[in-house]
This record gives C-alpha cells, structure tokens and sequence, in this order.
C-alpha cells in the first residue's frame, strides 16, 4: 500500500497510524500505533480489527464507521482494551481512503491520551475525596485566619486555604488599586474576569477573591483549560455518564465539585469554541448536563475566568465567543506585568529571601546594591515568578550572607535592558541636544524654546556632560 520511503516517514511520526482495508483487516499500522496498542505488527497486520480490538465492535470503531459511511471523524475521544486486556484512551481522527471516488479502506491517526486521562480522572477523584473528607470539613476560613479542630491537619488546611491579599506583595499604586477593587468584587457574586501575562500573580487575586467571600468555607477548584485536550476537558468540567462513549463512567465534573464555591477556569482562550457555548449556558442558567447524560442539574458555582492574552484581542480574533466575553466581563481585573512596577522589586527580592530563609533554613541577609540595581533593570518577561525562582535557585546555592552581583545568572547580567530612568534620561539628553544644534548653542534662546529656566538647562548640560 505505501512504499518504503513513505513507510519509513510514517515510522518516524509520534502518532498512530493505523489502516484497514474494505473487509476491515488492517494492512498496515505504523511503530507508534503498533507501541501505543502493544501489538506486533506482523501478528497484527492481516487480521480483522475486531480481532485484534475484541472490546470494539461494529458501532464503536471508528474505523469500521468511516469504511460504512464514508464520513470522517475528527477528534474523537476512544477508550477500548487492546486484545492484552490493557484500557487505552485516544483521540482519533479517521478518514476514508478513496480511489475513482470509490472507497478502498480507511486510516485512522491516533493520539495517546491514556496517561492525560488517567491523570485528570485521579485528580477529579482526588478533589471529590478531599471536598467530602473530614478534614476539609473540619477546616473553618474566618477573617481570623484558618481555624483547624484537629491540629494533625493544619498542613492540609494550609493548603485548602489558598492565599489572601495579605500574600499580594507590592506598594505600587496599580496594584495597591486593583488588590482595593477585587476586594469589592469579593462582596459581590458577578463572574470575574482576569487578563495578565504569564507569571503576573492571577491565581493570587483569584483565591484572594474566593477566601474574603461569602463562599470561603466551600470549594475552590482550579483547572488550567490549556492542559487538557478539548475532547477531555468537556467531560472534566461537566462530568460524564456511563457509556458516554466507549470506558466511560459515573463521574461528577468540577462544577459539580465546586458546587456553592468557586471554579477557576484559568487560560480560558484555550477552550474550544463549542464548549464555551456550554460555558455560556452555566453562567446564564446554572444548569449543567454531564457528557452523555439527558438530565440537567443545578450547580450554583461562581466562575473566575483568566487569560493570558488580552481578551479583546481574542475577541477580535474569534478565539473567544463575544457572547461568551460579554457575559464574564462584568468585574475586569488586569494585573501588570512587573516591568511595569519596578518599584516593587526591592520589596519581592526581601519578601523571597524571607520565605526562602525560612524554608530553606538558611540566614541570608539580604542582596547587594550592584545586583540589586541589576535586577531592577531586568525586564523580567517572567514576571513576579521568574523573580521568585531566581531567588529561590541562588539561595539554594549561596554560602556567603548576602546575593552579590556575580551570583546572578549571566543572562541577567549580560542583558542590556534599561531601567525607566536610564531611558527618560537618554531621552532628555537627546532632546536638548538637537535644541542646543537648533539655535547654535544659545543656551539663552534654547532654554526659552524648551521652556525652561537658563539655570536648569546649564544645570542639565553639566549634568549630562554636553559639550
């Protein structure tokens, strides 16, 4: 069917390919789909493929569908055990293969999701056992701080409670405004959206928004939409019904979960478009339906949305839904990135060395004058979090009492970024220049065309060494 040029690329892909022909007896199959299914692809080849899948059949295969009508089908979600007794889950794609507009057999590409899956499904389950368990119970979140009855759970209360504004670092007065406002918006019960670059501190302002609301005693539950294929995230988020599709079963999904709390869906650009019309429907009805299920439930969750890209551009782009975007831009939060707030590095750099010193048990006093200037005029595309790991990774390492200009990773130290006054300076000097050429070095004519006094402008050529 294929020639060995061919067969050998197909080798090379991180897909399975698999092929059938019009008696469903697979004539070729590639390494990766032959690993993905533990089968030998000698044994394989030549057999049918209910054979070789017995816990498929006629209806479930995709393959078998596509050779009988003819229609592909894109990204679908399989779980079927191969004839070892081993549960695989894959997104396959099938399509059927044609000659004279006659169909000859059909290929299938398939994606392995089955560790994906497995994963998410632990986690869920995880969730459920830790919102049902005692301890979680037994964990009371006041103004007061976390109350915990039993003192063996103090870890574990810890952790459900997230963080607070407290846990916010910054004196900057953007953020000193925004950490004002979501206080607010943790009064009210209106959807939330927050936009910020990677590393900015959005999942801080969400659980600070969760713990001073009314629903700090009931779930917070997170789930980042970029981790997930789509076809998986739709039965993560709404849960799925027994036989659904092929291995699926009873399970509640996170807005159950977080049911009279709050759900964080985190990179929601990343969401397909078809599910966020789901999405739509929650937040207009609070009504759910699990994948596969024909009945409807309530969940009364309020829902924190985030992006990493600016969700007007996604808008214009048709990446999310205007519906969609109308609809959870009733609060608006957009968090700066920390180029924009140097004025908080000082303050991030002692935070971290604090936290890292007692973590780490060490007793670093602090940070030099040359690497802290150094690390002010760093742009830090990472934002707050980079910082955070930067000063993590050189206390790890450090002898001596304090972070010197050497200890910074080269890259910092080679990078040629300016601070904001290194720049305005620049631009100053650069502007009086091209005024003191205008008017031939009159410094009287040149301070009234820039309308400053005679003495500033002779205190700013001393300044900058103008000849």
């Amino acid at each position: 069917m294929f020639d060995e040029r061919v067969i050998e690329m197909l080798n090379l892909l991180d897909e399975g390919i698999s092929v059938i022909d019009t008696n469903g007896k697979i004539v070729f199959c590639n390494k990766k789909a032959a690993l993905l299914d533990n089968i030998d692809i000698e044994t394989a080849t030549g057999r049918h493929i209910l054979e070789v899948y017995p816990s498929l059949s006629d209806k479930t295969s995709t393959l078998l569908n596509v050779l009988n009508t003819g229609q592909e089908i894109h990204d679908n979600l399989q779980t079927f055990q191969n004839y070892k007794g081993e549960k695989i889950t894959t997104i396959n794609t099938s399509i059927a293969m044609r000659k004279s507009k006659k169909i000859i057999g059909a290929l299938e590409i398939s994606r392995d999701i089955t560790q994906v899956r497995k994963l998410t499904e632990e986690v869920v389950d995880l969730k459920n056992e830790l919102i049902h368990s005692k301890s979680y119970n037994d964990v009371n979140i006041s103004n007061k701080g976390t109350v915990v009855k039993n003192p063996r759970d103090k870890q574990l209360a810890n952790k459900i409670k997230g963080y607070t504004f407290m846990d916010i670092i910054g004196q900057n007065s953007e953020i000193l405004m925004l950490k004002a406002y979501a206080l607010k918006a943790a009064g009210a019960s209106s959807p939330v959206l927050i936009y910020g670059e990677t590393g900015t501190g959005k999942e801080l302002f969400v659980q600070s928004i969760h713990n001073s609301s009314s629903r700090k005693n009931k779930p917070f539950i997170a789930q980042n939409c970029a981790a997930l294929p789509s076809t998986l995230l739709e039965g993560i988020l709404f849960g799925t019904v027994k036989g659904s599709f092929t291995g699926a079963e009873d399970r509640p999904g996170l807005f159950e979960l977080a049911d009279g709390g709050t759900l964080y869906l985190d990179e929601l650009n990343s969401t397909p478009l078809d599910l966020q019309a789901k999405l739509l429907r929650v937040l207009q009805d609070g009504v759910i339906r699990r994948v596969g299920d024909v009945n409807e439930r309530l969940v009364d969750v309020r829902i924190i949305v985030s992006t990493n890209v600016d969700p007007e551009q996604c808008v214009a782009e048709g990446i999310i839904r205007k519906d969609l975007y109308y609809r959870i831009n009733v609060i608006s939060l957009k968090i700066p990135e920390l180029k924009f707030r140097k004025s908080d590095i000082p303050i991030l750099v002692e935070h971290f060395i604090t936290k890292y010193n007692q973590k780490l048990n060490l007793k670093l006093k602090g940070i030099t004058r040359p690497a802290m200037e150094k690390i002010i005029s760093y742009d830090w595309p990472g934002n707050v979090r980079e910082l955070q790991h930067i000063i993590e990774g050189l206390m790890n390492m450090k002898e001596s009492e304090y972070i010197e200009y050497e200890d910074l990773p080269e890259y910092i130290k080679n990078n040629e970024n300016k601070s904001i006054f290194e720049i305005l300076e620049e631009n100053e000097k650069g502007i009086i220049l091209d005024a003191m050429k205008l008017w031939k070095n009159n410094i009287s004519k040149t301070a009234d065309y820039l309308s400053i006094p005679r003495q500033t402008l002779q205190y700013k050529i001393k300044k900058f060494r103008i000849k």
